[in-house]
């Protein structure tokens, strides 16, 4: 997987440390924790209904300290700003057309000794009735737990609330 800023050397010890001011001059806090032996996960957080989820989801990853790839748009890594989004994490998907994203994942999940992949369950901004299923396919295929995080903005709130292990019926363990 490309290099980031959760594993650029000075830079990730910087960025928490903005993201532990920011949070806390804004009046947030961090709940709930990653167990310590979680090495490679399946991250959701739903609803994702606003820009600043992402500015904030990367506050509340510095904070508690989880390398983060996440899954967005491939308009938003057009030039001037692709590398940036980039070195940010970020892992553009191309939604006009199949190209096996979830297997290309699972691959990349296998291959790695640690990854906390985000993946938005809706697929987009806008409301759903229904969630995607690309990240419950790709928690299932690679053997890894589903990590559930949330952002709450009315409470200023963020974090996670543990993981969900997948029995293999999508409907029944996203309901």
């Amino acid at each position: 997987m490309h290099r980031t800023m959760f594993d650029t050397p000075v830079v990730r010890h910087l960025l928490r440390a903005i993201s532990v001011i920011t949070l806390r001059l804004a009046g947030w806090k961090v709940e709930g924790e990653i167990p310590a032996d979680l090495k490679k996960c399946v991250m959701i957080a739903a609803p994702h209904t606003s820009n600043w989820d992402l500015p904030f989801t990367l506050m509340v990853a510095f904070v508690i300290k989880a390398p983060i790839y996440w899954m967005g748009k491939d308009s938003i890594f057009k030039p001037p700003f692709r590398h940036l989004m980039m070195w940010m994490g970020g892992l553009p998907v191309d939604r006009s057309k199949a190209n096996n994203m979830v297997q290309a994942s699972i691959d990349e999940m296998n291959a790695s000794e640690q990854m906390f992949l985000l993946v938005p369950p809706e697929g987009t901004r806008s409301k759903v009735d229904n969630w995607k299923t690309g990240f419950y396919h790709i928690a299932h295929g690679a053997g890894v737990p589903i990590l559930m995080g949330f952002l709450d903005f009315k409470r200023k709130r963020g974090g996670f609330l543990g993981t969900f292990t997948t029995t293999g019926n999508a409907d029944a363990d996203i309901a």
